[in-house]
């Protein structure tokens, strides 16, 4: 039986918000989709809230994933703790709120969802996200395991997606936005795309208006950042997994870049 994971790229601000809300359910229905994974980390620009994530999960997502921004919003953190289907990346220090990865019921069984967030480029230290997904894969007997990277380096998404290749059923890297064409079945079957790609305002940077990234980049002064208008766009990725191998048979881009998808 073929058991089919869609993984949503990052879901910035209220437009994203509401194209999540759109169009969920009806790239869930065109699929075939069993179970949807999104990153939520942007929903707020730099966090997500309480509410953000209900509306996310009432959506249809069965995991939100977070990354960098994870705890920008504080008013997250006792809702982590509460709430199972949140993952923050597992690597942050075990003293932070919330779990890194879970254990989640499906059609065919348990299936396990992990987030894990890189460390070149960042600016940060977590720990070592190689040796991190050792250890939780040493104790986890899930059959189908899905990963989310959460990086600046498109080398250490690749590096991971290899490092996991015949260990697990897929990988994919969340965080820069910008979609990759890489989506493909490594050697040894597991799933793989360096990037998702983002929910959001599609004629922008990142989400944001452009003209406010280029001030940025030409050293002007600027202002808080706002979303950019107009039309809206949903980044995902569908992997179709051999539920009684836990391979991947195949990984294919099913964006959405109009506004004319049906409503729920």
């Amino acid at each position: 039986m073929d058991f089919k994971v869609l993984a949503v790229g990052d879901v910035v601000g209220e437009p994203g918000l509401a194209r999540i809300e759109r169009s969920l359910r009806y790239l869930k229905r065109k699929t075939g989709a069993d179970f949807l994974v999104v990153n939520g980390e942007n929903a707020s620009g730099v966090g997500l809230t309480p509410d953000q994530a209900e509306r996310i999960l009432d959506a249809g997502a069965d995991v939100i994933t977070l990354g960098n921004h994870s705890f920008n919003r504080r008013e997250i953190c006792a809702y982590l703790d509460d709430c199972p289907q949140i993952l923050r990346p597992a690597n942050y220090a075990p003293q932070m709120p919330g779990r890194g990865y879970g254990v989640f019921d499906s059609k065919i069984g348990p299936v396990a969802v992990v987030d894990l967030i890189g460390r070149c480029g960042m600016d940060f230290g977590p720990d070592n996200p190689f040796l991190m997904i050792d250890k939780i894969l040493d104790k986890c007997d899930a059959k189908i395991v899905l990963v989310e990277i959460h990086a600046e380096a498109t080398s250490e998404k690749l590096a991971m997606g290899h490092m996991l290749d015949g260990r697990v059923a897929a990988v994919w890297g969340t965080h820069t936005h910008v979609p990759t064409a890489d989506a493909q079945v490594l050697p040894k079957g597991t799933g793989y795309v360096t990037d998702l790609g983002m929910t959001g305002p599609k004629n922008s940077i990142l989400g944001v208006r452009p003209q406010q990234s280029i001030q940025k980049f030409r050293g002007d002064l600027t202002s808080r950042y706002q979303w950019a208008d107009g039309p809206t766009k949903l980044e995902a990725v569908l992997f179709t997994i051999d539920s009684a191998t836990g391979r991947c048979r195949s990984a294919e881009r099913v964006d959405i870049h109009d506004e004319d998808t049906p409503r729920r």
